[in-house]
């Protein structure tokens, strides 16, 4: 009984996309700022995972389909807080090998999310909204570093995936502008960490894709490093630049979006502030796992939507919510190189 008591008095906040990527570490911070967390996933992705979190008594997790309203509903209903997580996302070669498929998905669940969360809304119980977009609405950006205001005057993402985050940013302020909802935008760039496996997806891919370990860049190069023999493949001139940021990092400042008074109606990057090229990514990786091998790289023929650069300005987080993602690269990838390793002995690769 007192149990039940204890959990009545937590704040309830609902994850859609739970068992994906970023949706691991939201749910261990989540907990961990002593929320109760719903989970909702499909598990269309990598199937049924156990976690750290997966058995805490502050975690509930549901299986099923955002887009069913009435489950929902059903679930929503008595949460204080969402984090509109769930979407279909894979990195840059789901840009291409799914492109309707990403477009009309993500257009259906996030549609179906809002419509859900401005019913609870009106019912006085849900109190705000995390929408997560993504560092892609900023692709044809060309002021660097690229702040949260210049999404006004950037031109339109030409991928289907970035074009559609941009529209997951519309239907927060239009839900807010029409319905009063309260919402706060999260920008991540370049997550990397734990927890990234080969998806289900089973389809022929492009020849690009092919080239490809992994869709996100950190383990397709630490896959390919330890695969290698003599040279590690580079899609594009490696010259391209991304802030590859922590997911734990991610998950504190997309948390602190709940309820941060300055988060309100709000937009912010999500970021470190750490520029690095991908060849420089390259070289960090193989020095880690093969010090002791010259190493060699072979460009090969880059992706038609491969942003060559991506600079966030992550002064206004700082600014407002007081957060810094502060991990480092070299940090990171002492975490994650050893969790590959072990993944791949697993046969998980």
């Amino acid at each position: 009984m007192g149990k039940d008591i204890n959990l009545k008095k937590m704040k309830k906040v609902l994850l859609t996309g739970s068992e994906g990527f970023i949706g691991g570490y939201l749910v261990k911070e989540l907990i961990k700022k002593g929320y109760y967390v719903v989970g909702i996933d499909n598990l269309s992705k990598y199937g049924a995972i156990i976690r750290n979190h997966s058995e805490s008594k502050n975690y509930e997790f549901i299986e099923g389909d955002v887009k069913d309203k009435e489950l929902l509903k059903k679930v929503m209903q008595d949460c204080e807080f969402l984090i509109a997580g769930a979407a279909m996302i894979g990195g840059i070669s789901y840009f291409h090998e799914f492109e309707y498929d990403l477009l009309s998905e993500n257009e259906k669940i996030i549609s179906t999310t809002t419509d859900i969360a401005i019913d609870c809304f009106k019912l006085n119980k849900l109190k705000r909204v995390v929408f997560l977009s993504s560092s892609m609405v900023f692709e044809s950006a060309s002021v660097f570093p690229t702040k949260e205001s210049d999404i006004k005057n950037s031109p339109a993402p030409f991928s289907s995936y970035g074009f559609q985050k941009l529209a997951v940013e519309y239907f927060a302020k239009a839900a807010n502008s029409q319905y009063g909802l309260e919402y706060s935008i999260a920008r991540p760039f370049n997550a990397v960490g734990i927890g990234e496996v080969k998806s289900g997806k089973n389809k022929e891919l492009s020849k690009s894709s092919a080239n490809l370990a992994l869709s996100h860049v950190v383990p397709d190069l630490i896959l390919k490093t330890l695969d290698a023999a003599e040279s590690v493949e580079i899609l594009g001139s490696g010259e391209q630049i991304r802030h590859y940021t922590y997911g734990e990092d991610l998950a504190e400042g997309i948390v602190t979006l709940l309820e941060h008074p300055k988060a309100k109606n709000n937009d912010f990057n999500l970021s470190t502030s750490e520029s690095t090229s991908v060849i420089e990514l390259a070289q960090l990786i193989w020095k880690k796992i093969r010090k002791n091998d010259h190493y060699n790289f072979l460009f090969k023929d880059p992706f038609k939507f491969d942003v060559q650069k991506r600079v966030p300005s992550t002064m206004k987080a700082k600014r407002l919510l007081g957060f810094e993602a502060s991990t480092s690269l070299d940090s990171m990838l002492d975490i994650v190189i050893p969790w590959i390793i072990n993944a791949k002995k697993q046969g998980l690769y």
